[in-house]
Parts: structure tokens; sequence; C-alpha cells
């Protein structure tokens, strides 16, 4: 099941598992989930189209978070937790009631290093987004296929398709957002070393245990007991 907001990411993501799909000779199908977040000026007439021409099986899903979100969130306070919180809820719902055994979203690189770097300020802890992962029921198996791709190759492809792109109102309608400020933060550094962004995705497949503090993971506090006291003076030089 791809989840196909509508923007650019997941059109890329779509068209690359038809690729991916022709190459593999048809071993797993795909299907388009859209949900409509009755956002106003929603239009998805265009999207309709696209998917007809392209032969892929959907379902456009009308769900009115949008008022949820605008009631529950203060003016001025961030949409993004509690509207992603809410269209996860529908998607996992959706794809336990239809059977599908994988959920493609269309995160990609610089999506998760953002996600990194926001995690470390903001929350105190060193996460992202897996490439794969199992949902905390164990009923879905969530996967990322773009995770190796840069936003601005996307960025370029989504236009040279011409994709029917429909904008979000709601986390587009905010101003200086904490993910903004990381973007512009990790743009600016990346200005002085082209390579700040791929050491941040590949510091997230290279993590050293022993050179961080989490307990739960590394119990320094107990080393002493795997100390070798016994010291040869060849051992020295």
């Amino acid at each position: 099941m791809v989840c196909l907001s509508g923007g650019k990411d997941s059109f890329t993501m779509l068209r690359i598992l038809q690729l991916l799909r022709r190459r593999a000779n048809a071993k797993f199908e795909l299907f388009a989930f859209t949900l409509d977040q009755a956002q106003p000026g929603w239009n998805d007439s265009n999207l309709r189209i696209w998917l007809e021409e392209a032969k892929v099986p959907y379902e456009i899903l009308t769900k009115d978070t949008y008022t949820i979100v605008k009631d529950k969130i203060p003016e001025g306070n961030t949409y993004c937790s509690l509207c992603s919180r809410l269209r996860r809820g529908i998607i996992y719902r959706y794809a336990e009631e239809k059977g599908y055994n994988k959920i493609a979203l269309g995160h990609h690189r610089d999506d998760l290093i953002r996600s990194l770097l926001m995690s470390i300020l903001y929350n105190g802890e060193i996460r992202s987004m897996p490439p794969k992962l199992l949902s905390d029921n164990k009923r879905h198996i969530i996967i990322r296929p773009l995770v190796y791709c840069q936003e601005a190759d996307i960025i370029a492809y989504s236009k040279e398709r011409a994709f029917p792109i429909i904008p979000c109102n709601l986390c587009g309608s905010q101003e200086n957002l904490a993910r903004q400020r990381v973007k512009v933060l990790i743009d600016q550094l990346a200005k002085e070393n082209p390579k700040v962004p791929s050491n941040m995705l590949h510091a997230l497949t290279s993590v050293k245990l022993s050179q961080l503090m989490d307990k739960k993971q590394w119990n320094f506090k107990n080393l002493e007991q795997n100390q070798n006291s016994e010291v040869e003076v060849g051992d020295i030089f």
C-alpha cells in the first residue's frame, strides 16, 4: 500500500515502485492510498486522472482531520504532531482492514537527517526514521524506499515528470517551524561542506555505542569487571 499524499515525494516513490515492479516481473502488487483530510482548496481531480492513466488501483478516502487539528491546536502552535498521529492511525487501520502487509511512505534522505537533528535538539534523543519498521502493534511493516534519495533530485524528477502536485495548506501555512529552521541550518552547513548531509545519513548507519552514554545499550559503569589488570611489559611497547 503506497501512501500517496499528492506531494512530490510520494509521487516519485510510486513511480519508482512501478518501475521496480516491472523489473521484478510483478512479484509484488501496488495500491495507492490517498487520504483527503478535508483541507480547504483540496482538489484531487488531476490526481485521479494521473492514477487512472498510470493504471494504478487506488482509493481516496475522506476524513476530516483538518477541523480536528485546527480545533485542538492553539493558534501559533505546530500542527504537525497531531496531524501526523491522526493520519497514521487512519493509514494503519485502513491497511489492516484491507489486508495489506507493507505500507510504503515517501520519506527521503533529507527527512531522515532533519529528524535526527530535531530529535537531538528538541527531544534529547538520538533517533530518526528507519528504512524498514515494525509498528508498535506488530501488525504493519512500514518501508521507506527513498531513504537514500536527495530531496533536490526528487524535486528535479518531479518537475520533469510534471506530477499533479496537491499542496498541503496545513503545515505549509505555518512559518518558523522547527523542521524548517533545522533544514536551513543543514543547508547552511552544506554550503561550507557539501558532505554534511551525506555524513549525517552515514552516521545513522554507523553507531558507536561505546562512545555514547546510554546505560541500557552500553554498561560502562561496570567496565572494571572486564579490565585485564595483568599487563605484560611487551604489551606496553
